[in-house]
């Protein structure tokens, strides 16, 4: 095994530990309350073994992690500590949470939930009476288990954590699996059903005849339920698209390739400004200087932009989310809520652009259910202090690395 240092929400210093091959699908342990991350030795050795990269987190004040001065241990502090974690590790894990970090978890995972992890198991996670279930927790580790800032109860407002946790299960966008005993108090604990209900991407598990700490307990049945779990939401094995298998398989292993934004203008035949979204979009040639744009057959446009003389591609920048929806959907004046202007070849060019290259038509290929459409420039510019906004897995991205 090796140390991991993460740097959390307030500079807090977090320490882990990672065992297993890097390259292997990831899987993030998060403990609960009163306890650190030795807690999941054994569940972490089997998901090695299993072939799973294995990240084990001391949350803040527990374990090897730092304590804070200001005793910051609410639960936003937390889930900013799993949100950096998350952003710093080199994928996207499936994050395993138990008691009370299963309110981390889902806190930290309720906003853009499927672009910072790729799964989700919440162990044992009570919604209400958590302040019970910590001291249960606590009671029962052995002495040598208790390396946690006695702070850390009593830090929380129950009552008002427990509705934020509810609150933020229609955001757990991702695969997600609650397991429990079939006989725990926590399966009665006020406010499951509602949370359970308002998951929109999950199942249910119970153990039979086990009641609070499964992963100390019941290991097993545990451990039996999560391989279970990640066997089908995250196979060891890469998926594959070949010829004449399916299209949705293909589509997502194009979406792997980050891409920028553009917005194709023209005008139609009567001078009416037309439009769409594109991220398909490459430089062809400096000397003539070229590019191309790939255009589905099926766009409104397409006609459109088949028989123009001049098009713009207009490169967008991360305050033209609006922009880029508003071009790609149905039944909007698109120019009517967008700033423009007549550019030098009297096609539309959007303002605030990160750049804007004014093209004359200069070829048209045939690409199956698209069509390649090249043009040569006359006229470029752009934005140099703006940011580009990026496109990726099926998502909007900005950049975040220097």
């Amino acid at each position: 095994m090796t140390m991991l240092t993460f740097k959390g929400f307030g500079g807090v210093r977090l320490q882990a530990e990672i065992a297993g091959n890097e390259n292997d699908p990831t899987i993030l342990l998060i403990h609960g309350a009163g306890q650190t991350r030795a807690v999941w030795s054994t569940i972490a050795e089997a998901l090695v073994q299993a072939g799973r990269c294995v990240v084990s987190l001391d949350l803040r004040g527990h374990g090897g992690s730092e304590w804070p001065s200001d005793g910051r241990y609410d639960l936003e502090a937390y889930a900013e500590d799993l949100r950096a974690v998350l952003a710093q590790l080199n994928s996207r894990p499936v994050v395993v949470a138990a008691t009370v970090g299963g309110w981390i978890a889902a806190q930290a995972l309720s906003s853009d939930a499927a672009n910072l992890a790729a799964g989700l198991v919440l162990v044992d996670m009570p919604i209400r009476s958590a302040l019970e279930a910590a001291k249960q927790i606590s009671e029962s580790l052995p002495v040598e288990q208790l390396a946690w800032d006695p702070r850390v109860i009593g830090a929380m407002d129950l009552d008002a954590v427990a509705d934020m946790v509810v609150a933020a299960a229609p955001g757990l966008n991702l695969p997600t699996m609650v397991l429990r005993g079939g006989i725990s108090w926590v399966r009665q604990s006020p406010g499951v059903t509602e949370f359970d209900t308002a998951l929109p991407n999950a199942e249910v598990a119970e153990v039979d005849d086990a009641e609070l700490l499964l992963v100390t307990d019941r290991t097993e049945a545990l451990l039996a339920h999560l391989l279970d779990f990640l066997e089908r939401k995250q196979p060891r094995d890469a998926s594959e698209f070949r010829a004449g298998s399916d299209a949705r398989t293909l589509r997502d292993a194009m979406g792997c390739f980050a891409t920028g934004i553009t917005i194709v203008t023209s005008r139609a035949p009567d001078g009416t400004p037309i439009g769409l979204t594109a991220n398909s979009f490459t430089s062809v040639s400096l000397d003539p200087p070229l590019l191309l744009v790939s255009i589905a057959n099926t766009a409104r446009s397409a006609a459109a932009l088949k028989e123009a003389s001049h098009f713009v591609v207009n490169v967008l920048q991360t305050g033209q989310q609006l922009a880029s929806n508003r071009f790609s959907g149905k039944g909007e004046d698109r120019f009517a809520a967008t700033a423009w202007q007549v550019g030098e070849t009297g096609m539309p060019v959007l303002d605030g652009s990160l750049g804007s290259f004014e093209c004359k038509s200069y070829a048209i290929y045939d690409g199956g259910d698209h069509f390649l459409l090249v043009g040569e420039v006359v006229r470029a510019q752009f934005e140099p202090r703006r940011d580009p906004l990026l496109y990726f897995r099926g998502k909007y991205r900005r950049l975040y690395m220097a």
